[in-house]
């Protein structure tokens, strides 16, 4: 996956409402814009333009059944979006700093009044 991707992905999966709308589609095995309508009580026409943002980043795939449009999401695309991520941000190893050892302090012992030594 290459970095135009990862960012089509990420700029689809950022508006909430497309967030759930993926992931309401996500959970079922197909959704036609009617329902997703009815469950997220969007505008047709605005589930129409998330819809097609999210085919776009190849996050879902569409057919055309009569008057109806039905949305499914595409297979491995999320798991190769996080596998992506993941090399991406590499572990970063720790280097411990180096502890400086102070000299230590001699402390010459304090005479008590009266004594003697």
């Amino acid at each position: 996956m290459d970095l135009s991707q990862i960012q089509s992905i990420s700029k689809a999966l950022a508006d909430e409402t497309r967030l759930r709308i993926f992931e309401a589609i996500s959970t079922r095995k197909e959704m036609n814009c009617g329902e997703i309508v009815s469950i997220h009580g969007v505008a047709p026409a605005t589930v129409s333009h998330h819809l097609k943002v999210l085919q776009d980043a190849g996050l879902i795939e569409t057919r055309r059944e009569g008057l109806f449009v039905y949305s499914r999401s595409t297979s491995g695309v999320i798991g190769a979006y996080t596998r992506a991520l993941a090399t991406m941000v590499k572990p970063k190893r720790t280097v411990k700093p180096k502890r400086t050892v102070k000299p230590k302090r001699t402390v010459k012992p304090r005479r008590i009044k009266g004594q003697r030594g």
